[in-house]
């Protein structure tokens, strides 16, 4: 069965947005806005069965979460 992959999207200090999965030291990718970070973790798992993308609002806290693919988790919302 394949890993689910998942990529948060979080504000930079300089104003923009980092894409990066989580433990990892640096960005996948960095985006001036939060629509291109978003755009840009939705290409990366573009060939992945599995994925998530939790997009964080600019003080830090998960606003929104996206899972594609088969969600084990069959709860209502």
């Amino acid at each position: 069965m394949p890993k689910r992959i998942t990529y948060h999207i979080t504000k930079r200090e300089d104003g923009g947005w980092n894409v990066k999965r989580p433990n990892a030291e640096r960005a996948s990718a960095i985006e001036e806005t939060q629509r291109e970070a978003i755009n840009k973790a939705k290409d990366f798992l573009s060939d992945n069965p599995l994925g998530q993308i939790k997009i964080h609002s600019e003080d830090g806290r998960i606003r929104t979460e996206h899972t594609y693919g088969n969600d084990p988790k069959r709860t209502k919302g």
